[in-house]
């Protein structure tokens, strides 16, 4: 291993203080109070797309973006090739704090970072086909903007940022050009974490999704909410706490792993002000990991338990009887003659859903851009899905809920904050500034 291990020290302790080192930032000199990574729209898949650069020489790197998962993961099968990439020792401390409690031992290749012996294993899921395969804990360089707008600022380099080896096959399913998918999750070793340590800034990220192809963006540490024009949402943000499911929903898990999902405690959920009757027990994350509201960028919508489904579309025909309805476009149940919908700011004029958490004032407000989803023919769609009667999840709040709202994920105070629609001010996520 001596050829790869540039940066890479040769003990489990030194492995560690590598991973929790300060940054070299090139051209900047300090280490950054913030980074950003611009995030872009596929719309073939509806999946949110990022990129930063990694190994030695540099390549730029395309993952999709998901707010689950347990680390960063990339393909290795296909051309990885780094002079700085290092294995995690199976009896390291690193491997230790992974808890996979894998060790490859058997690889009879030639060494490369899919085929490594004596080196800790990890299992890398695709959270959009479900699929979870075995594969390398590795660390190697990794480096992401400082600044946004007008165009990618200085990198800063984080010199041994761990990461798990894919095989090609797992990367079926994602958008076009990506080679991996980057965890943001509540993981130790998810890029929020990995990245406040290597950086030494605040250990919260803000994700801003657009609507479209053009960039919105996570940032990661501490920065101000900025947008154009002359927007500042850094003070005005509600608040609601982070929840933790003790039952994993990973692919692969131990027995008494927790979730590394970010949920919420929706308590109730109203149409044009109007509550929805629902069985309110399935709101709640029971024993074994099940129901509760959970935040999904894989889910392109959001996806709700039947029961919960079938009465929130029945409170949105009843409050939407005026308006006529067309055939249902799948995977949609309720749908409109978007000629006959007026327009607003906040996007299409129909009822609000409405996600009530602790108090009516800490409420979620959805407004017709992410409530309503246009479709082929001029029809407009009640933008929820029907996840069956039995889910894992009762509500998985999806991607398109979540465009052009700023969401601020705290884990240091284990929060979530919500601005609700950055429409009514006039701006979109593609209008954020850092820099």
């Amino acid at each position: 291993m001596a050829r790869s291990t540039r940066l890479v020290a040769s003990t489990a302790t030194a492995l560690l203080l590598l991973l929790l080192s300060a940054c070299s930032c090139r051209a900047a000199g300090d280490s950054p109070s913030a980074v950003v990574l611009a995030v872009r729209k596929d719309g073939a898949t509806g999946q949110y797309l990022t990129g930063f650069r990694q190994r030695t020489p540099q390549v730029p790197v395309t993952a999709v973006l998901d707010l689950g998962g347990g680390t960063l993961w990339v393909d290795c099968d296909a051309g990885y090739v780094s002079s700085s990439y290092a294995r995690v020792p199976c009896a390291s401390k690193l491997c230790r704090l992974a808890k996979t409690g894998a060790c490859a031992t058997s690889c009879v290749g030639k060494p490369s970072p899919g085929c490594l012996n004596d080196t800790c294993g990890g299992f890398p899921e695709n959270t959009v086909t479900r699929v979870s395969t075995g594969g390398n804990l590795i660390t190697d360089v990794l480096s992401v903007p400082t600044t946004f707008r007008p165009s990618p600022g200085p990198l800063a380099t984080a010199p041994a940022f761990l990461f798990t080896c894919g095989a090609t096959f797992l990367t079926e399913g994602l958008a076009a050009g990506a080679t991996g998918m980057a965890s943001l999750s509540r993981a130790r070793f998810a890029l929020p974490t990995q990245l406040a340590a290597a950086f030494r800034f605040s250990r919260k990220f803000a994700l801003c999704l657009t609507s479209t192809s053009a960039a919105g963006a996570v940032v990661f540490g501490d920065a101000p909410y900025a947008f154009q024009p002359g927007v500042d949402l850094s003070k005005s943000l509600l608040y609601t706490p982070l929840l933790v499911n003790n039952v994993s929903t990973a692919g692969v898990s131990g027995e008494k792993d927790k979730s590394n999902e970010y949920f919420i405690g929706v308590t109730a959920i109203k149409v044009n002000g109007r509550a929805v009757p629902l069985n309110a027990s399935l709101l709640v994350i029971d024993k074994q990991g099940g129901g509760g509201t959970k935040l999904s960028t894989v889910a392109p919508y959001t996806v709700l338990e039947t029961s919960i489904h079938k009465a929130v579309t029945d409170a949105f025909a009843a409050e939407t009887a005026m308006i006529p309805r067309v055939r249902a476009v799948a995977p949609f149940k309720l749908c409109y003659d978007g000629s006959k919908v007026g327009s607003t700011r906040v996007g299409p004029a129909v009822p609000t859903v409405e996600l009530v958490l602790q108090s009516e004032a800490a409420s979620w407000v959805v407004f017709g851009a992410n409530s309503m989803v246009a479709v082929k023919g001029g029809a407009l769609c009640l933008g929820v899905v029907d996840g069956g009667a039995a889910p894992r999840t009762s509500v998985v709040v999806g991607g398109h809920m979540m465009e052009d709202n700023l969401l601020e994920f705290d884990l240091q105070r284990s929060r979530l904050g919500f601005s609700s629609s950055l429409l009514f001010r006039q701006t979109t996520c593609n209008n954020f500034r850092l820099g």
